[in-house]
C-alpha cells in the first residue's frame, strides 16, 4: 500500500547517475518531487521522463527539486540521462533492490520494478500529495502542476 498524504516520507539515500549520494534528510526545507518509474530506456518511461524534462523542468519554482527513482544500476542510468539530456537526478534503487519504492509502498514483488508513483514531499518531510500509476499507464503532468501549485 503506497504512502498516505499526511504521512511522513520515509529517510533514504540512493547514489544518482554520476554515483554521487542523494538523502532525502538533506533536502529539508524544500519541496520534493518524487518520481519512482519502472526502467529505463522503456517506451512508456521514455516518454514521460522526456515530457517532464521539456515540459516541467523549466518551470519548477527554485524550491522544489525533482527526483526520479527506478531499480536500476546507475551506470544504465548515466547512460540514459547522458543519451536523453536528462539533468535533473536519477537515483538508483537497485541495491538493496527496490528498497526505498518498497518503503513508499510502489514496489511491484513480481515483477521487480516500482510503479509509477509520484509523492510531494514538503520541506519538513510530510507527504503533502500523491499519485500512482499502474506500470503501463503514463503520469499526466498537469496533475502535478496543480498539486505544485496547491502548495
Amino acid at each position: 500500500m503506497a504512502l498516505e498524504v499526511g504521512q511522513r516520507a520515509p529517510d533514504f539515500a540512493l547514489k544518482d547517475q554520476h554515483g554521487v549520494p542523494m538523502r532525502l534528510s538533506g533536502l529539508r526545507g524544500k519541496t520534493v518531487m518524487l518520481v519512482f518509474y519502472p526502467l529505463s530506456f522503456s517506451p512508456v518511461c521514455h516518454g514521460e521522463l522526456a515530457a517532464i524534462r521539456d515540459e516541467l523542468v523549466g518551470t519548477l519554482p527554485p524550491h522544489v527539486r525533482l527526483l526520479a527513482v527506478s531499480v536500476d544500476s546507475m551506470f544504465v542510468q548515466r547512460a540514459w540521462a547522458d543519451q536523453e539530456g536528462f539533468s535533473f537526478p536519477l537515483l538508483s534503487d537497485f541495491w538493496p533492490h527496490g528498497e526505498v519504492a518498497r518503503a513508499y509502498g510502489v514496489f511491484d514483488e513480481d515483477r521487480g520494478q516500482a510503479h509509477r508513483g509520484t509523492f510531494v514531499i514538503d520541506g519538513e518531510g510530510v507527504v503533502r500529495w500523491k499519485i500512482v500509476n499502474p506500470i503501463g499507464s503514463a503520469r499526466d503532468l498537469d496533475e502535478y502542476r496543480k498539486a505544485l501549485a496547491e502548495l
